[in-house]
């Protein structure tokens, strides 16, 4: 399908390795740095969705991330008024199919989201690989239903 994200030596954000029974949500809590996007999750009503879906891929900001946006603008968004708007958001983050990071192209490719409809674009160059704006710091943490891949900004619907 789509060759992704290539295998990156550089990991600047430490996760602790998960045992393949812990679903996406149970292994991005065990690692303590994605507290705001499990929150989000859980307003959006994503998380049920993050920890049954099969085979997904998730880019996930780190708590890091989140505090790089703008003043205000997560707390704007976990108001009940604008859950569609989150949600629109964070599916924007997951891929219905799971990628490893070898399976990144070379060339910048549009890989279609669960947000239904922006694909993000990811590209590999050498060893390091953009989705969108954001680096992936840390590729290919396995989940029972998946795999998660780190990156260092939230990503934005048509935010190139």
């Amino acid at each position: 399908m789509f060759r992704f994200i290539a295998a990156l030596g550089v990991a600047t954000v430490a996760m602790a390795s998960t045992a393949s029974a812990a679903n996406v949500v149970q292994t991005a809590q065990s690692t303590g740095q994605f507290q705001t996007l499990l929150a989000a999750a859980q307003a959006a009503g994503l998380a049920d969705t993050l920890a049954t879906t099969r085979s997904i891929t998730v880019f996930a900001p780190t708590d890091a991330a989140f505090r790089r946006l703008p003043k205000g603008t997560v707390e704007s968004l976990l108001k009940p008024e604008n859950r569609a708007q989150l949600r629109a958001l964070l599916s924007y983050h997951v891929l219905p199919t799971e990628v490893a990071a070898r399976q990144v192209p070379h060339q910048p490719t549009n890989v279609a989201t669960l947000n239904g409809r922006d694909p993000v674009q990811v590209v590999r160059r050498g060893n390091r690989v953009r989705v969108d704006n954001a680096h992936v710091v840390q590729a290919d943490v396995k989940a029972s239903n998946g795999t998660i891949h780190v990156i260092n900004r939230v990503l934005i619907p048509n935010g190139r």
